[in-house]
């Protein structure tokens, strides 16, 4: 799966992710940190997860901190909170909607 379908999944349906293309087309190019920025946490945090970068993880868990005012956030927790875990393998397809 692309960094782009997977940060911007909104669903599944089988072994196909559901894609919201409006947001992909507008917002696929800003960096992990940029996402974070502009309030898209959940994407933010999807783009960090993806790339397996510990400096973006611990950006979108910087910037979430500040932002929450909960300094004590752990990545997990943080990963409940927004319902973001990793890239499935069973995912093959991606449907842009």
């Amino acid at each position: 799966m692309k960094r782009e379908d997977f940060i911007f999944t909104i669903g599944y349906q089988g072994d196909t992710a559901l894609v919201d293309g409006n947001a992909k087309r507008q917002f696929g190019r800003l960096s992990t940190r940029e996402l974070a920025e502009k309030g898209f946490l959940k994407t933010a945090l999807c783009s960090a997860l993806y790339s397996k970068d510990q400096a973006d993880i611990d950006a979108v868990l910087q910037i979430y901190r500040e932002r929450s005012g909960n300094q004590s956030v752990t990545l997990e927790r943080l990963q409940r909170i927004l319902g973001v875990f990793s890239v499935s393998e069973q995912i093959t397809k991606a449907k842009v909607l």
